[in-house]
């Protein structure tokens, strides 16, 4: 599709680059249609980089197309991506006096739009090196504040001479202290703030403004539809490496000053002058900081210089300059519309920078005191995700439980947005873990602090909430937490932290599949993380001597047995069909009361006796399980049938160890019953859901070495063991 919408601004667009060299009397049909078709795609969809190039090339020069239908073309110059640099040179050939120039109103159209599309061009350092030619053109009354403008927007420090300054001076006196000649001046001067200039740079003149708004802002709307179609993002309109100066600043823009730097000295470089990633680079140790701080909030190539040479005055004055708007919207002198403005300037800084400067958190404890909780509530969300690592009890007194009580609404939306800021922290802090050496001493009692804080959280939501929604979000938590306790850097240091026995049994028996096989994967995790823990000990034990840190990952019995009630627990469901048994070590028999289990086991046998109690959660009968453990079975018996014309009889399911036998007798398939529950376990894992498998290797040892050592052979799989041979192995408390 996008191809055929290009194809047809070409068509549109030869004709008239044809009709543009046929006098209007000789033309077969009249222009105007044409170039209102083109207008339209371009105002759609933008123009392509070589249909751009073309149609400048056909405005720049003189042609024999009136002036109605070039005026027309070059407001609807939209280019699609970076406007080619040939473009740019185009424009700046056709400026000036001669027979082969286009008229001045032309000429100031088109400079007008390189101010329009100026964040786009892929010709500015063209533009700089064409500063004499465009310079000496300010004696033209009929272009010069055009020109002004984009001499203005590519002014540098390399520009400003004395001569220049002087001859700025002789044509403002000239003019009358024309309004563009005096902005022109007081950028000269930003760069050279001791440079003399009289009375040329006082008055009323304004600062140049955006010559279109609502033209720029569907400029960018029709670039980031472009972007999207493409998913070309290397022609992404913004360089992270050139100060930021979007020329419509939106209102939020216009509260946060733009970079601006003054008293720099020869020596010194400015950020204004910065052109790019090398650049940057060469002048990294000479940079000058700008004169308002407060411009890092919006200006990417600030925070990068912040981050490679931090400054604690930087942050200091952000976090003042916050605190005064929220004394002005305190006391009225600005509105609560201007506070969720700066704020989703500091949310922008916050997510790019992946930092939020501990200064800030004061801003918001005061902000909390006063907030109501209405209003644009996921900025808060997304800014305080990044909060930076502390004592997390510290943090919650001041800043989450306050958070918490402004916002509390007594709605699950609320706590589901809480459990997601929450996983967007843990989240954080593990990177920051990470890239910390050595780890700091809170790291394992703030991390448990944060996961128990939660788990209380998350139990509220499955009681209000309850829904594949609501567990997957919490198990993203938990899968979040897991990342700590596995990891080989930060595992030794932070203590596992287990979920809460209610949460654990009611995600067990949920009806989705990817809730069971991610709580499965979750706990067979902390299987290895307990095992790594104890395995640490034991050789810090043998060769003597320890660290007082990983001395707090000792696990007590009772903590071991709980995780150990998990494992056995799962296995009776899923493998031994002993659902809800507590005769074994350790299990627990998912918390049922046995007065419940009683009633149940004599309730199932009175709805069919084909039925027991114990069996209802095994890999054939669970809820979240039977549809794929008989669709496997389906499977088989058709790979089966296309190899073997004799088999005349499928299973009815669901598949038992009694049923496969009288299957095998009756003609059907021949299977046995651990093949078929390996075969199951197998498949799930194929199909992305190999938590139900993970856990019951990691907990069956003879399991784990059957399914590993399954060929594909009938029999190497008469080899696997019995059900009898395959016990739950737990973990042993140290």
């Amino acid at each position: 599709m996008a191809a055929a919408s290009d194809d047809d601004i070409n068509l549109v667009l030869q004709d008239i680059v044809a009709a543009s060299r046929v006098p209007p009397k000789s033309r077969p049909s009249s222009v105007k249609p044409a170039v209102a078709n083109l207008a339209s795609l371009a105002y759609e969809r933008g123009l392509p980089p070589s249909a751009l190039a073309q149609l400048v090339d056909v405005v720049a020069a003189p042609s024999l197309l009136d002036q109605a239908s070039i005026g027309a073309l070059i407001r609807n110059l939209y280019p699609a991506g970076a406007v080619p640099r040939d473009a740019v040179l185009r424009v700046v050939a056709a400026l000036g006096h001669g027979a082969l120039k286009p008229s001045l109103g032309v000429q100031a159209a088109l400079l007008r739009w390189l101010v329009l599309v100026f964040h786009v061009l892929g010709g500015r350092a063209e533009l700089g090196r064409a500063y004499p030619v465009l310079f000496n053109l300010l004696d033209t009354a009929a272009i010069r504040p055009r020109l002004a403008h984009l001499l203005a927007l590519i002014t540098r420090r390399k520009h400003v001479r004395p001569f220049r300054i002087q001859a700025l001076l002789n044509l403002s006196r000239q003019t009358g202290n024309d309004a563009s000649l005096v902005g022109l001046l007081r950028v000269f001067k930003d760069y050279y703030p001791e440079i003399i200039v009289g009375e040329a740079v006082r008055g009323k003149a304004s600062a140049f403004k955006h010559p279109d708004a609502q033209w720029r802002a569907r400029l960018d709307e029709i670039q980031a539809a472009h972007l999207q179609r493409t998913a070309d993002r290397a022609s992404a309109p913004h360089d992270g490496f050139r100060v930021h100066r979007p020329l419509n600043r939106t209102q939020r823009d216009g509260r946060v000053p733009a970079v601006h730097t003054s008293h720099a000295t020869e020596d010194s470089v400015t950020l204004e002058e910065i052109e790019g990633a090398a650049s940057f680079v060469r002048h990294l140790d000479r940079l000058e900081l700008p004169n308002q701080l407060v411009a890092v909030l919006a200006d990417p190539l600030l925070q990068k210089l912040l981050l490679l040479r931090p400054a604690a005055e930087a942050h200091r004055r952000v976090a003042n300059w916050l605190g005064a708007v929220l004394r002005d919207v305190l006391h009225g002198d600005a509105d609560e519309g201007a506070l969720w403005e700066v704020l989703e300037v500091v949310r922008d800084f916050v997510v790019r920078t992946k930092t939020l400067p501990p200064v800030l958190l004061g801003f918001f404890a005061r902000f909390f005191a006063l907030w109501s909780g209405a209003g644009r509530r996921e900025l808060v969300f997304d800014v305080l995700g990044h909060a930076p690592f502390h004592d997390f009890q510290e943090l919650y007194t001041h800043i989450f439980q306050p958070l918490e009580a402004a916002i509390q609404d007594n709605t699950s939306d609320t706590l589901l947005a809480l459990l997601a800021l929450y996983t967007t922290l843990l989240h954080h802090w593990t990177t920051l873990l990470l890239s910390s050496a050595p780890l700091p001493p809170h790291a394992s009692a703030s991390i448990n602090a944060l996961v128990r804080h939660v788990s209380l959280l998350a139990l509220t939501l499955l009681q209000t909430r309850p829904g594949v929604a609501t567990e997957s979000a919490i198990l993203s938590f938990y899968e979040q937490s897991v990342r700590l306790v596995t990891h080989a850097q930060l595992a030794p240091f932070i203590r596992i932290e287990l979920p809460p026995p209610p949460l654990v049994y009611n995600l067990l028996f949920s009806g989705s599949l990817a809730t069971l096989s991610r709580l499965c994967a979750v706990l067979a995790a902390y299987k290895r993380g307990f095992e790594d823990a104890m395995a640490t000990r034991a050789a810090r034990h043998h060769g003597g001597g320890g660290s007082p840190r990983i001395d707090a990952l000792e696990y007590d019995r009772a903590y071991v047995n709980t995780y150990n009630g998990f494992l056995m627990d799962a296995c009776n469901c899923f493998w031994r069909a002993r659902a809800f048994s507590d005769d074994s070590a350790n299990a627990r028999g998912c918390m049922l009361p046995r007065t419940t289990v009683a009633a149940l086991t004599a309730y199932v046998p009175a709805v069919d006796k084909a039925f027991a109690l114990a069996s209802l959660f095994s890999l054939s009968h669970a809820p979240a399980l039977c549809l794929q453990s008989i669709r496997r079975v389906r499977e088989l018996e058709d790979a089966a049938m296309e190899t073997d014309r004799s088999i005349r009889a499928r299973h009815a399911g669901p598949v038992t160890q009694s049923s496969l036998s009288r299957l095998a007798t009756a003609g059907g398939i021949r299977l046995s019953w651990q093949e078929y529950r390996i075969d199951v376990l197998e498949t799930l894992s194929e199909r992305g859901l190999p938590g139900v498998a993970e856990l019951l290797k990691n907990t069956m040892t003879v399991l784990k070495n059957s399914m590993e050592g399954r060929s594909s052979t009938q029999g190497t799989r008469s080899h696997v063991a019995s059900t009898q041979r395959m016990g739950p192995q737990g973990l042993s408390s140290q």
